[in-house]
């Protein structure tokens, strides 16, 4: 009984973990067909902001929480007015565009900071599940980001913002037609999902080691999340991450984690060629 609530656990952080790193990705695809390439570095950003913040004595939740998402998010508004607001409608040079960017934050944080691990400890003291020992910390990463799912959710639904927002999803005209300018709704748009990819990296730094390079592995499994499942920014994200959270957690328990992670690509590989428009596409369609 004690191992199965320890597999139950670790699902539902790895879901949990899953959605945080897409949710700013989702946003920016869903919203503006943008395909981010420095999403990955912009979460790593987030995580070094906290760790700077607590080394200069800013309590660790105020810098995670506030400081990582304002930072991020003001990188995020000034990389959209100098890079992607030229390219919009073309996704392939998007996409080099912001692989280079992602080159150069690497290279500049590799400056700054160095190209050794930096980690500050988790806040949250561990706590035992029978003989098993789990970390503490996790249930706060998925409070967080239980909270950040449904305040997505309650926006994009009910408020003003929520309808302008589901009109750039259909086109730049509805946007227009709804008496907004689209630039400006784009802009934000970027702003916001850089914010909460700022949002993610502040969270989840206390949990390993903080490297320049990290970023790879957070757009590696945000990239999967996010085109799985489709262009809805709830329903696609969270459908996918339960899908391959579940999957990969159970596969790594009866195996290990380098087969657990394989038979997450597997799985999306296999979804992609069944549904090429997503999850969302086949099932979800009038979702947000």
């Amino acid at each position: 009984m004690d191992y199965a609530a320890v597999v139950v656990l670790d699902i539902v952080y790895l879901i949990a973990f899953l959605a945080l790193i897409s949710a700013g990705l989702a946003i920016v695809f869903g919203m503006m067909r943008v395909i981010n390439l420095a999403h990955g570095e912009f979460v790593m950003l987030g995580g070094y902001t906290t760790i700077a913040c607590a080394d200069h004595g800013i309590n660790v939740y105020v810098a995670m929480l506030v400081v990582a998402p304002i930072v991020v998010g003001a990188i995020g508004l000034l990389v959209e007015r100098l890079i992607v607001r030229f390219l919009y409608g073309r996704m392939i040079d998007t996409m080099l565009a912001t692989w280079g960017l992602s080159l150069l934050l690497i290279g500049l944080v590799t400056l700054i900071f160095g190209n050794t691990a930096r980690s500050i400890p988790a806040p949250i003291s561990g706590y035992a599940v029978g003989s098993y020992r789990m970390g503490g910390y996790n249930l706060f990463i998925i409070a967080v980001t239980a909270f950040l799912v449904f305040g997505l959710w309650m926006v994009l639904r009910y408020s003003r913002v929520g309808l302008i927002a589901r009109g750039a999803m259909q086109s730049a005209e509805v946007v227009a037609s709804l008496g907004y300018n689209p630039s400006t709704v784009y802009m934000l748009t970027f702003t916001a999902g850089a914010a909460i990819s700022g949002l993610a990296g502040g969270v989840l730094a206390p949990l390993t080691g903080l490297l320049p390079s990290v970023g790879g592995l957070y757009i590696a499994q945000a990239f999967i999340t996010v085109i799985t499942g489709g262009a809805a920014v709830i329903a696609g994200t969270l459908s996918a991450a339960v899908l391959f959270g579940t999957l990969d957690q159970v596969v790594s328990f009866a195996s290990t984690p380098v087969i657990g992670d394989l038979a997450m690509l597997a799985l999306a590989i296999v979804l992609l060629r069944l549904m090429p428009q997503g999850i969302t596409g086949r099932f979800f369609r009038n979702s947000t």
